[in-house]
């Protein structure tokens, strides 16, 4: 499905603009509203919010160069948060976002990951459609976490065998 050569890299300290741009004009086209508080130390300090504590981030590149991020933050010693996902507006609906998670679930494996959690928002169906064809299941939302107002659904993956 992917029409033009996408690559996934590790994250690099020259990416962060590219990350955090793309993440906010994602958030505020989809909920007309800037990035919530809880989401600034991440776009803008990835290095310390993410990867110091043991997470992941990774970037799509195509010819035209960054294309797409995504983010593994550890919420526990064996749970990682699939965060940050984003494609570029003109190439979504290629692949890349699927490349990208498809990506991120192998990182979790490399790092002897057990569950992946995601939350997510309702109104963004075929990315709902992606996940759970990657079999991630809906779960309970705990209260808190995200305001209502961009997430209203959890799901997570488990990647050990007990949990199949």
């Amino acid at each position: 499905m992917i029409s033009t050569t996408v690559s996934i890299r590790e994250y690099e300290a020259a990416d962060q603009p590219f990350f955090e741009q793309l993440y906010r004009s994602w958030f505020t086209a989809h909920f007309r509203m800037a990035p919530e508080p809880v989401d600034e130390y991440v776009l803008t300090q990835p290095d310390q919010a993410i990867l110091e504590h043991g997470g992941a981030l990774l970037i799509a590149w195509a010819d035209s160069g960054r294309v797409g991020c995504v983010a593994l933050k550890r919420t526990n010693g064996d749970t990682q948060e699939l965060t940050k996902m984003a494609v570029r507006e003109d190439l979504r609906g290629q692949g890349i976002g699927k490349a990208l998670c498809r990506a991120a679930i192998d990182k979790a494996r490399s790092m002897g990951v057990r569950r992946i959690v995601l939350y997510t928002h309702s109104s963004l169906a075929p990315a709902i459609l992606m996940y759970k064809g990657l079999r991630f299941k809906e779960v309970s939302l705990e209260p808190g976490t995200y305001s209502h107002l961009r997430c209203d659904t959890k799901m997570e993956l488990w990647l050990d065998a007990n949990h199949q």
